[in-house]
């Protein structure tokens, strides 16, 4: 469920009608409902009612800091990735014991950065880094609280691109060799194991290859606990999809998901972390574009649209559909027709739909990219020199800008001529 709706003719975001957005702030843009944010954290969080527990909103998939405020505020964690997301989160105002720090390369800055400002855990994913950890923080006189991020070798049965539990991925260590990495942990200076991380992949749809994952975690839990380790904090990542059309898979719901979880792991008495990500924010956010011109090619028509793939990359990277309806309701029973949905980026592969059917539209008419809000601004860019998309927050009839356009000029000035030019 989201809280776009069309009313009087006109798609909302909550209260707002979506054309009065574009009035004041232009397009393309991205649009979230502070509503929906908080409905599917709220989900995720009574699914586990009855645990110890804590859900770490995945900040890659949306980092705007008035989305990371709202969510806090509501009682969620954070999941990082970088520095740059762990400085979000601070600024946000998310205490140190509500970040987890995940990610296969951290840096010994970005563990200093950590340590130094407060952290819940790291989720370490190699020994390397492991050792790495320890020097960090024996240098700062320090103790890291640790998980190691296991790899179960599960088929998450996603897209190649976002698969992270096989065996042949950059991600974690092999859960037949975690014994002796944690043995390895437990002999380092300035490390303190605090338990298990595992994160199989995203946008699941499916339960059963979590249950496998989660059912070695188990295992896995006994059998470091009789070697003498403290296994207390179980974190089993996210990955729960979401509907992006109605006539994909409907994936599992936040309770059945929770179900899951009390079943096979609530025995062992660990407090437990899960940091979705694209089922918080991804229904909760659309990206607001303008029709610029309806082109008729020799095999097929065009709408060419001024939002483009850096400001939504994801059906360029991952050939992945988005619904895409006009902000104008159609009437019932309106004839509709197939349009390559192109954007104006100086590449073949600004494409967002290949023979989509429409309804009538004309130059200036605005449409909406629905299930936009998770890995949509995050990774959009200023290719071409496209000024980088603004944000909007909405909350009933209310809305601001949380990420203003950028002007041409301080694009440009963000660049230096040397001084022998």
């Amino acid at each position: 469920m989201d809280h776009f709706l069309y009313r009087d003719g006109q798609l909302h975001a909550e209260d707002v009608p979506l054309s009065v957005i574009a009035d004041a702030v232009g397009t393309p843009v991205y649009v979230y409902s502070s509503a929906t944010l908080l409905r599917h954290f709220r989900l995720f969080d009574e699914a586990l009612d009855g645990l110890d527990h804590l859900v770490c909103f995945a900040m890659k998939s949306l980092s705007n800091l008035a989305v990371l405020k709202l969510l806090a505020g509501a009682g969620a964690g954070m999941d990082v990735v970088s520095g740059g997301e762990y400085a979000r989160a601070r600024a946000a105002g998310v205490p140190g014991e509500r970040i987890v720090f995940s990610g296969v390369g951290k840096t010994a800055d970005e563990m200093r950065a950590a340590l130094k400002g407060g952290i819940r855990q790291f989720n370490v994913e190699s020994e390397p880094e492991l050792r790495r950890l320890s020097e960090v923080a024996t240098g700062m006189s320090a103790v890291a609280p640790i998980t190691l991020r296991v790899n179960p070798d599960v088929d998450a049965r996603t897209h190649e691109k976002i698969a992270t539990g096989k065996a042949d991925t950059k991600f974690g260590i092999p859960i037949s060799r975690a014994r002796e990495v944690y043995a390895e942990a437990a002999r380092l200076p300035g490390i303190e194991v605090v338990g298990i991380d595992v994160h199989i992949g995203s946008q699941l749809t499916d339960l059963a290859p979590f249950e496998a994952a989660y059912r070695r975690v188990a295992e896995l839990t006994e059998v470091l606990r009789a070697d003498g380790h403290r296994i207390d904090r179980l974190d089993l990542g996210g990955g729960l999809g979401i509907p992006y059309t109605a006539s994909n898979e409907v994936p599992p719901l936040p309770t059945e998901y929770g179900a899951l979880i009390k079943r096979t792991v609530g025995h062992l008495g660990c407090e437990v972390e899960i940091e979705p990500g694209r089922l918080i924010s991804g229904n909760a956010g659309l990206l607001l574009t303008s029709v610029i011109y309806l082109k008729s090619g020799e095999a097929r028509d065009f709408l060419i649209l001024d939002g483009a793939m850096n400001d939504l990359i994801r059906p360029a990277m991952y050939d992945a559909w988005h619904d895409i309806v006009p902000v104008r309701e159609p009437a019932p029973g309106v004839e509709r027709a197939p349009y390559d949905i192109v954007g104006p980026v100086c590449e073949t592969g600004d494409i967002f739909a290949k023979g989509r059917m429409m309804p009538p539209l004309s130059e200036g008419d605005l449409v909406a990219f629905r299930s936009a809000g998770a890995y949509g601004a995050v990774m959009a860019s200023e290719y071409n020199s496209r000024p980088l998309v603004p944000e909007v927050l909405v909350q009933g009839d209310q809305f601001a800008v949380i990420r203003r356009r950028p002007t041409f000029d301080e694009m440009i000035a963000r660049d230096t001529i040397p001084e022998w030019l």
